[in-house]
């Protein structure tokens, strides 16, 4: 083992673990007063539901074997044989702890579509589903050497396997559940603008540790990772707040929107481009990020919070873009414009099989769990609020 290796993987696991209350932040800000309590809670419990599957199976269906491409075996199941003792350069408990964190913050990004109206008993089916049929399945096959590792796809952080994934499972979710009560009849406001800016923090503080730590070392391309997520980031900010500035001010909603944007982008990425890469995949997801939100919003389909929008289109852009700006310089992988058509051909692929199986599977995962235990609460529920109808709380005394 590495000691410097190791002390990085330990700080970079706690950042992504700090990104799930962010997400619950940056959520909680954008829904009405009574519903904030809630928000902040389906992240809080979609990293509960995540520790869960992946000590019990999660881990080893992941990374453990190979079953036909599509799956790994139950070798490590309870984390059996998991040691503190070398992966590499660090143990594998901690690749294991680390890998775990993705799937909390991943299940957590996926309530945007669930925002204000579904029932708290059923979101623990639908977790526990959800990461069983899709983000593990995602897992193996990018991470794991599964079928599209192996034909050349390529994904450091989790464009597909994260951001692919949520978003259009996120897209699913919003046209299984239905519109809000009042979606498009009356105004629908965020109650805290400035507690959404605390979830952008302390999500863009913890994305160093999501893609710097992907690297799995304390490493020049660590450091790269790093390096190129904050300039994506910065720049996607920019360019959203120019578009929405043409058409109108620029909000500082849509600012940390575009950031966010930028960071989704970058993330498949980050460990393969340059920072001319950067620049070019943050200014454009802006604008492609800006334009879907602005689809969604004329086509009346009520996925709440945007993770479609901005991490689904985002993570889409970001791995095709990875077929391109990939640098053999960084980490020996070439992309078009080095020479190198098949990483796109790769890419392209990968981006079509992972983005129609999210939204297939996870409507099915959905009407599953709605059988079950219908997801979505009543209509006197929804007008009190779910902090109340589903927690007994209230966010503001």
């Amino acid at each position: 083992m590495n000691s410097a290796d190791v002390a990085w993987m330990v700080t970079a696991t706690a950042l992504v673990m700090l990104m799930v209350p962010g997400v619950g932040f940056f959520y909680a800000g954008m829904v009405r007063k009574k519903n904030v309590v809630s928000m902040i809670t389906l992240s809080i419990i979609s990293v509960i539901i995540a520790t869960v599957v992946w000590v019990i199976y999660g881990y080893s269906l992941s990374f453990s074997g190979d079953v036909s491409g599509f799956i790994g075996n139950f070798d490590r199941i309870f984390l059996r044989g998991v040691e503190i003792t070398s992966r590499d350069s660090i143990p594998e408990m901690l690749f294991m702890l680390y890998q775990m964190m993705f799937a909390g913050v991943t299940l957590a990004i996926i309530t945007s579509a669930m925002a204000e109206r579904v029932r708290v008993s059923s979101f623990f089916i639908f977790g526990v589903l959800w990461l069983t049929f899709v983000y593990i399945p995602f897992a193996h096959w990018l991470w794991g050497n599964g079928f599209l590792a192996k034909i050349g796809a390529l994904d450091f952080a989790g464009g597909m396997v994260v951001h692919v994934s949520s978003g259009f499972g996120a897209l699913a979710m919003a046209f299984l559940l239905g519109k809000r009560y009042g979606y498009g009849e009356h105004s629908i406001e965020p109650h805290s603008i400035p507690l959404t800016l605390i979830g952008l923090a302390m999500l863009w503080f913890g994305w160093f540790g999501f893609n710097g730590g992907s690297a799995l070392e304390a490493n020049e391309i660590a450091v790269n990772a790093i390096v190129v997520t904050f300039v994506a980031s910065c720049f996607a900010g920019l360019s959203w707040m120019a578009v929405s500035w043409i058409k109108g001010k620029p909000g500082s909603l849509g600012i940390a929107s575009g950031i966010i944007a930028g960071l989704a982008s970058i993330t498949p990425a980050a460990g393969f481009v340059d920072v001319y890469g950067a620049v070019f995949i943050g200014v454009f997801s802006g604008i492609l990020c800006f334009a879907a939100l602005d689809f969604r919003i004329r086509k009346g389909i009520d996925e709440s919070l945007d993770a479609w929008a901005i991490h689904g289109v985002g993570g889409v852009f970001g791995s095709l873009a990875l077929g391109v700006f990939a640098n053999p310089s960084i980490s020996g992988y070439a992309g078009l414009l080095y020479g190198n058509s098949g990483l796109l051909a790769s890419q392209i692929v990968a981006v079509l099989t992972t983005a129609a199986y999210a939204f297939a599977v996870t409507f099915a995962v959905g009407k599953i769990t709605d059988v079950l235990m219908p997801m979505r609460v009543t209509t006197d529920e929804e007008y009190v609020g779910l902090d109340i109808s589903q927690h007994g709380e209230v966010g503001y005394a």
